[in-house]
C-alpha cells in the first residue's frame, strides 16, 4: 500500500440474477482516498453493486453484467483482465467474520498472500505484523499467533479478517455490513480502524446503520430498488439531500 490509492468509476452499471435486475443504470465516482458509504433499505442491490466492483458478482449462477468499472482509468471487465488479479487490487471483507476454522491467528493472515500466489520479500512473520498492525490488531494477539482463529471474539475476528485482506496490500477495500454482526464495542474499533486505512486505500462501504455510514464517511449514496438516488457529501446526503425520497429515507419514513 505505499502507492497512492486509486479512484474508481462506474458508468451504467446494471446487474442481472438470471432475469432478475438487481442494478440499473448505476454511475457514480468514488475518490481515491476517501470512504464512501452506501446505504438503503434490504433488498436494494448495495450487496450486489459491491460485488459488481472486483467482479464477485460473476461467480454467481446465471449473475452478469453491463456497463463499466474503471479502476483508475482501466475497465475491469475489459477482455484480458484476469478476475483474480484484479481481487488483489480490489479486497473485500464480508458481514460476517469468516476466519478460517481450525486454522491458527497467524495462517489465517498468510492464506491470503498464499491464495493470490503471494510472497513477502521481508518473510512471512514481517507480513503477519505488518497486517495484524493495519488492522489494529497485533497488540491483542502478537502472544498467541499460533492459537486457533475461532479463540477469538468476534470483534477480533473480523478485523483478523481485514488483516487477511489487507496483507496482499489491496488499493481498494470494499467492506459489506463489516459491523453487522459486531457488538457497539467492536463496531467503534473497526470504525477508528477505517479512519486509520482511509490514507493507504480507496474505501466503499456498504452499510444499512445510517449513523455508521454519517461517522465515518467522506460521502454517501442511497440505492433503492436497484438505481442510484444521490451521492454526495456525507453532510449534505444527511442534513440537505436533493432527492426528497432520501429525506424519507433518512427520516425512517420508509426502508
Amino acid at each position: 500500500m505505499g502507492n497512492a490509492p486509486p479512484e474508481l468509476r462506474v458508468e451504467g452499471l446494471s446487474a442481472w440474477y438470471g432475469e432478475r435486475r438487481v442494478l440499473e443504470g448505476i454511475s457514480l465516482h468514488v475518490p481515491a482516498a476517501r470512504i464512501t458509504a452506501i446505504i438503503g433499505p434490504s433488498g436494494c442491490g448495495k450487496t450486489t453493486f459491491l460485488r459488481c466492483l472486483n467482479r464477485m458478482h460473476e461467480l454467481q449462477a446465471e449473475a452478469r453484467v453491463e456497463g463499466r468499472v474503471e479502476l483508475d482509468g482501466h475497465d475491469v471487465y475489459a477482455a484480458g483482465v484476469a478476475p483474480e488479479q484484479l481481487r488483489r487490487r480490489v479486497g473485500m471483507v464480508f458481514q460476517k467474520p469468516n476466519p478460517f476454522p481450525g486454522m491458527s491467528i497467524r495462517d489465517n493472515v498468510l492464506v491470503g498472500q498464499r491464495l493470490a500466489g503471494q510472497r513477502a520479500p521481508a518473510g512471512d512473520d514481517a507480513a503477519v505484523e505488518r497486517a495484524l498492525r493495519a488492522a489494529s490488531l497485533w497488540n491483542e494477539v502478537r502472544d498467541r499467533l499460533e492459537r486457533r482463529a475461532e479463540t477469538l471474539s468476534v470483534g477480533e475476528q473480523q478485523r483478523l479478517c481485514i488483516a487477511r485482506a489487507l496483507v496482499v496490500e489491496p488499493e481498494v477495500l470494499l467492506m459489506d455490513e463489516p459491523c453487522g454482526a459486531l457488538d457497539p464495542i467492536a463496531t467503534a474499533r473497526v470504525e477508528d480502524l477505517l479512519g486509520e486505512l482511509r490514507s493507504r486505500c480507496t474505501i466503499v462501504v456498504v452499510t444499512h446503520n445510517m449513523q455508521q455510514a454519517a461517522r465515518v464517511s467522506d460521502r454517501t449514496g442511497l440505492l433503492l430498488d436497484g438505481q442510484l438516488v444521490e451521492l454526495d457529501a456525507t453532510d449534505v446526503v444527511f442534513t440537505a439531500p436533493g432527492d426528497p425520497r432520501t429525506e424519507d429515507y433518512i427520516t425512517g419514513k420508509f426502508g
